[in-house]
Formats: C-alpha cells, structure tokens, sequence
C-alpha cells in the first residue's frame, strides 16, 4: 500500500479557494445608479453643471439689480448682464474640470488658440455669412442699406461697444450650448445626438426674443447645428465664438437689422426691409427669411470641403475606431 500524494485532494476534501474573490461585494443599487466604471454618469454630471450655472445667474443678477434699481436701464447693464452670464457659465465648468480631474480646454476653448487663426477666420465666415445674406435679399428689392444714422466719433464707439458685447455673447452661447454640455453628453450618446438636442435648445431659447417667430426659431437652432459642425471639424469653439460674434455685430451694428427680432440702439445705418415676409423676415429679421436656410446648407457644403478631418469627439474609447478616418459631417 502506498502513501498518497497530499497535493492531490481526495474523498471530499477540495482545494482552497479565495474566500475574498467567492463573496466580492456588489456595487449598491445607489451607487450604479449615480456612478459607472469612468466616476459619476454624464446625466448628473450635467445636471450639478446646469444647477451651479442657474445658481451663479440668479446670484449674481440679484447683486446687478441692486446696483441700478430706480434708473433707467443704460447700454452698460446690458454689457455686465452678458459679461454675468459668461462667469455663470465659466466658473461652473471650471469646478465640473476639477471634480473630473480634466482641462478647461477640453471643454472647448482652450486657452493656447485664444483669438488665434480659427477665431479670426471665425469672424470672417460670420461676416461674410450676414452680407451674403442681405445682399441676396436685397437683390429682390427687399432690403435698403439706407443712409448713415451716426456720424464721427460715434462710429466707433458703437462699433466696440457692439463688438465687446456680442464677443461676451458669443462667449455665453458657445460655453452653455456647445462647450460642458456638449463634451459631457457626447460622453454619454454619441457627438451628434447631443448636438442635434443642444441645436434644438439654442433655438427654443430665442423664444423670449420680441418680434421672434417659428422661422427664426429653426433657423437659429439650424445655424447652431453648423457651429456643432464646426466644433466637431476644428476640434474647439474659437471659430464658433468668432462666427457668433461677427454675425450678431453684422446684424445688429453694421447693416443695423433685427437680431432674432430684436432691434438695438446705436446702429450704423438707417437700414429698412421691404416686401413679403418669406424674403425678408418680417420682425424677425434676416435670420427669418427663407434665403437664410440656402445660405446654412452653403456653409455647410464649404465648411465640410474645407474641414474635411473630425478632430471632437473621436479620441474617447467609444468612438477611438473612428479617430483617424475623415468625419462624413452627417448625423451618425
């Protein structure tokens, strides 16, 4: 009879096993609900996003208020109720790139290209797109550049006012629609879901404009599914911002026409509009006729010639397949 070989179990006897890895805790039913593999899931991320900016708005337009109750509402209030807008919105962002351990930039603006090239050629296309628009309208007898409404020194000041304002516009727009929000939901569906709701946003928000219409409401949300477009191909909102900035100051300043239905004082031009509603857009103003979608679909077409590589959106691991190939510029 031989002895046998402890190493091997006999009878009922098993060989040990790692208590630890048999009975591994599973995840709370709260902490899937708020946590995945990658931290906190992008739908509370965006929410504690949108609550600090609501927060800091509300904050600090009570303090604003405080400072001009019982006076007439001066150009300046409107520039610090934007430049309050722009910290509301900011800051916010700043705190969401500490908690997820990430640059500002990442967010869209990085500070390196700060009114670098992009910007500029930004801020051509905007310009170039307003003109483009009103000359087309003007070629069917609907609009007239009119006369000069300022002269000397007030040319210019006007021309900087409107231009600092609408930058901060530009600014706002860009970081609440297209900056944390669209980085945190692209996380969460794919790039152009999250821009396809966020362009939607950005026209319903245009709602409270007076003299603003359906027309100008998807024109707005069609023109910020082009500045999605050009986030996506650049890979950062400085040309959004540029754009932005010289379409509002085209509009409002230079050719002195309603800016989605509203119409500001210190305007260049004792401009007017003549004709059916469909070409001009009635209190809309340009943005509500029906020369403006042509003009989206052309930008679009050249923007996508031009800008042919995605550079947003593709270097996270869901979409990391797709990093070096050109972007087909269609919703997919």
């Amino acid at each position: 009879m031989t002895e046998s070989d402890p190493s091997i179990p006999t009878g009922n006897m098993l060989p040990p096993t790692d208590v630890s890895q048999a009975i591994a805790p599973q995840p709370s039913l709260a902490h899937r609900f708020f946590l995945n593999p990658q931290g906190i899931r992008a739908g509370w991320r965006l929410l504690l996003y949108l609550l600090m900016v609501v927060g800091m708005a509300l904050g600090l337009g009570f303090i604003l208020q405080l400072s001009h109750v019982h006076r007439p509402r001066p150009l300046w209030v409107q520039v610090a109720q934007e430049g309050m807008l722009v910290v509301a919105t900011a800051v916010p962002a700043l705190v969401m790139a500490r908690i997820e351990k990430r640059h500002f930039g990442d967010y869209g603006l990085p500070g390196r290209q700060a009114f670098g090239k992009l910007f500029w050629i930004g801020c051509l296309w905007g310009l170039l797109a307003i003109t483009v628009l009103l000359v087309a309208i003007r070629g069917l007898d609907g609009f007239y550049f009119g006369y000069l409404a300022l002269h000397g020194i007030r040319i210019l000041k006007f021309a900087v006012f409107w231009g600092f304002f609408f930058l901060l516009v530009g600014f706002f727009e860009e970081l609440l629609l297209r900056g944390y929000p669209q980085f945190t939901l692209t996380d969460a569906m794919g790039f152009w879901p999250a821009a396809a709701i966020l362009s939607a946003t950005f026209g319903g928000l245009h709602w409270g404009n007076s003299g603003e219409a359906w027309l100008g409401l998807i024109s707005a949300a069609l023109i910020g599914f082009f500045l999605c477009l050009t986030l996506r191909r650049t890979g950062n909102l400085w040309f959004a911002v540029g754009f932005h900035q010289a379409f509002d100051w085209g509009e409002t300043f230079l050719y002195s026409v309603p800016n989605s239905g509203t119409v500001e004082p210190g305007h260049l031009l004792n401009s007017s509009f003549h004709g059916p509603v469909w070409l001009t857009g009635g209190s809309v103003g340009p943005e509500g006729s029906v020369f403006v979608f042509i003009l989206i679909a052309a930008m679009w077409v050249i923007f996508d010639r031009m800008y042919p590589q995605a550079k947003y959106g593709v270097s996270r691991p869901s979409l990391a397949k797709v990093e070096n190939r050109p972007d087909t510029g269609c919703p997919a």
